[in-house]
């Protein structure tokens, strides 16, 4: 929406701004005609009055006659704006509550659109819209040869937290682990939730396999400082590891799905090897 320089206010809310301060000037004119019109009838009963004792003038007679239609004109001048207030008032009422329910509607689909679009536990990007981002980036890397890594991030013995401590501590152990995995992201970079207790990070531009490996390396130290979990007046202090398979581009695929299948056998291999990280045979 665009918005105005000076005052940052879209420019519906500057015309409704302008439609009151409009209305407030109409309604102090209005009181001044009825002050007036009030007033020149008071003064036509005074002269009236006075010349009832006298013998009167034409030209008087005249003048009162006239000061009476101007009186008359106000009245009807009043009264015509009293109307056209009204239909202010109305317009003001309705247009508020629509730009109300458009901003409503707006701010719905932005929900929507966001939900759609991102893991409803972690908050992180979903599958769908890390594959939008990797075929996005893997057209970026073969446009402009650049390189591109996957990373998929494995949590070990994640399910023993969720069998001996429950559900509810193990969703907010991934809540935790997530929130850091995102505060160590680079910008241009993308963090998802792959499903369960897995992570799939899409490096952009990266100079050579050593810098993938210290990104690696770095993520391996972000998860697994200790958590503190409170959950229903008990606290729970646990540390979770992970296992990280690196797949690159070009040298370990040229589409999404092969970058990720690799990737993950890579992991898997990190697994059985007991490696911290393992980058595609």
């Amino acid at each position: 929406m665009k918005t105005n320089a000076k005052t940052d206010l879209p420019d519906a809310e500057e015309h409704m701004l302008s439609l009151s301060v409009t209305l407030d000037h109409s309604a102090q004119v209005m009181a001044m005609m009825q002050e007036a019109a009030v007033e020149l009838v008071a003064v036509n009963r005074l002269l009236n009055e006075e010349f009832a004792k006298r013998e009167r003038l034409p030209a008087v007679e005249q003048a009162i006659e006239r000061n009476r239609a101007v009186a008359d004109t106000l009245l009807r001048g009043t009264t015509s704006l009293t109307a056209v207030n009204r239909s202010l008032e109305r317009e003001i009422r309705e247009r508020v509550m629509l730009d109300f329910r458009f901003a409503a509607a707006t701010e719905q689909e932005a929900a929507s659109r966001h939900a759609a679009l991102h893991d409803s536990l972690t908050g992180l990007a979903n599958r769908a819209l890390f594959e939008d981002r990797l075929e996005h980036g893997l057209a970026q890397a073969q446009r402009y040869g650049r390189n591109l890594a996957v990373l998929f991030i494995d949590l070990n013995n994640f399910k023993h937290i969720n069998d001996s401590k429950g559900h509810d501590v193990g969703d907010a152990v991934l809540r935790i682990i997530a929130g850091r995995l995102k505060e160590n992201t680079r910008t241009d970079d993308t963090l998802s939730r792959h499903g369960g207790d897995e992570f799939l990070y899409l490096l952009m531009e990266n100079r050579d396999e050593q810098d993938v490996a210290s990104i690696a390396q770095k993520i391996i130290n972000t998860v697994q400082a200790p958590c503190k979990v409170a959950i229903r007046d008990q606290e729970f202090s646990l540390t979770v590891t992970a296992s990280i398979g690196i797949a690159l581009f070009p040298k370990d695929g040229a589409t999404a799905s092969v970058l990720v299948k690799n990737a993950d056998a890579a992991m898997y291999r990190a697994k059985q090897h007991k490696q911290a990280f393992s980058f595609a045979a």
